[in-house]
């Protein structure tokens, strides 16, 4: 693949990003006097306006969005798993799903997300009748250990942790064939920010290292036996020098039980991610702009839910404010 292959899409996303729901229209959302006025700036950034501030309602806008962007992208790049790479998590979303209602005798359909690689109703079908053959082998091997172990354990953590590392190598296989360097530098640092979260969250909760060597993910650019062994201090410094050393920073600070809550370094993390994309703001033409206008869509989408989830809960202007990410435009 050259840069030259992504020309005519490139030229197509940098007017796409007009419409995204930048910092502009945050803050008109933010400020609108009334629901309705709120909802209207949807429009404007090419959403169906929902029919109220209701989640059901507005998730269906939002997973219909993201179904169709998905489509339209993957047929119009030279490599389709450029887009797959952002596909694979919905699938192992519906797993886990899948996974847990099985266990619980409960329904699961209503919880299933579309937008990912294969139809979740086809999916959830071949999962019941364990007929998986035809998925990929990461996908089938994590499914039926993911079943195995919460049937045997009771564990739903220990499942999912099964799922999440099936998710990411099929992501870092992805990243690759797709051979875009920008797209495997944003999975591998999107491996080390689950990394440095996992870190965190296990060391506030006490959990010796053995613990913690178990939950993190392969993948990354910093080694899970450094973190796993790291406390404190040194847990910073293995992320010196990378995107994420000021999230790492404020982590370390964290560690403690009862030190604080997450928020800032939730935000850091998700910042950091953010600062590696803003590069692709400098490449005229390749797959750069489309990975982050890609990502741009899925960060916006969070945005949206929580500046409406904030309204709804009659949070101040600033209250919301303090819960958002950086935007890429």
């Amino acid at each position: 693949m050259k840069d030259t292959d992504y020309l005519s899409i490139s030229t197509r996303v940098r007017a796409m990003e007009n419409r995204l729901f930048g910092r502009e229209r945050r803050e008109r959302m933010i400020d609108a006097r009334t629901d309705e006025e709120a909802l209207k700036i949807l429009a404007e950034c090419g959403y169906a306006e929902p029919e109220d501030l209701s989640v059901p309602a507005l998730n269906r806008v939002l997973t219909r969005a993201r179904a169709d962007l998905f489509a339209d992208l993957r047929s119009a790049v030279p490599q389709p798993a450029l887009v797959e790479v952002f596909q694979i998590k919905y699938d192992y979303h519906n797993l886990k799903v899948l996974v847990k209602a099985e266990a619980l005798g409960e329904e699961a359909a209503r919880l299933l997300m579309a937008g990912g690689r294969y139809d979740p109703g086809a999916l959830a079908d071949a999962y019941r009748r364990g007929a998986l053959g035809d998925y990929p082998e990461a996908l089938r091997r994590a499914a039926e250990e993911a079943r195995e172990t919460l049937n045997a354990s009771g564990d739903p953590q220990a499942a999912d942790l099964i799922l999440d590392r099936a998710c990411y190598e099929e992501m870092t296989a992805a990243a690759k064939a797709s051979g875009s360097a920008f797209l495997q530098g944003y999975v591998r640092l999107a491996v080390d920010a689950a990394n440095l979260r996992t870190a965190v969250r296990c060391q506030r909760m006490g959990a010796g290292g053995e613990v913690l060597a178990g939950s993190l993910l392969p993948g990354g650019n910093v080694e899970p036996r450094a973190i796993a062994v790291s406390r404190g201090g040194e847990l910073s410094r293995q992320f010196a020098g990378t995107p994420l050393e000021k999230a790492a920073e404020l982590g370390a600070g964290l560690t403690a039980p009862g030190a604080g809550n997450l928020t800032g370094f939730e935000k850091c993390c998700d910042d950091a991610l953010n600062g590696y994309l803003s590069q692709a703001k400098r490449v005229a033409f390749g797959e750069a702009p489309v990975v982050a206008y890609l990502c741009a869509r899925e960060a916006e989408a969070t945005a949206i839910r929580t500046i409406l989830a904030g309204r709804k809960a009659g949070l101040s202007g600033d209250a919301i404010r303090e819960r958002m990410r950086e935007s890429y435009v």
